[in-house]
């Protein structure tokens, strides 16, 4: 299966999703995190720093169980940041 090129758009939300996790993430090493959410560190540092534009729901879930993070709460962070970048 050949995968669609991604969009400038899902890249840079894939960008804000890194940053709102690598905030959520605070003093904690990345590689306490990719272990207590079952991802490897890799994983993790390419999320971050939008790598992985677009990663799996239940990587995001698994994520932000760990860090305590509200998945609607997630959900509408990013929405206000796509907001502000078309409001530009």
């Amino acid at each position: 299966m050949v995968r669609t090129p991604l969009t400038a758009d899902e890249r840079d939300r894939g960008r804000a999703l890194g940053q709102v996790l690598r905030a959520a993430r605070g003093p904690r090493t990345a590689a306490d995190v990719a272990a207590a959410a079952g991802i490897s560190l890799d994983t993790l540092r390419k999320i971050e720093r939008g790598a992985i534009a677009v990663p799996a729901f239940f990587t995001v879930a698994a994520l932000a169980r760990v860090l305590d993070l509200d998945l609607a709460a997630l959900a509408r962070d990013l929405e206000r940041f796509e907001e502000n970048r078309i409001a530009g």
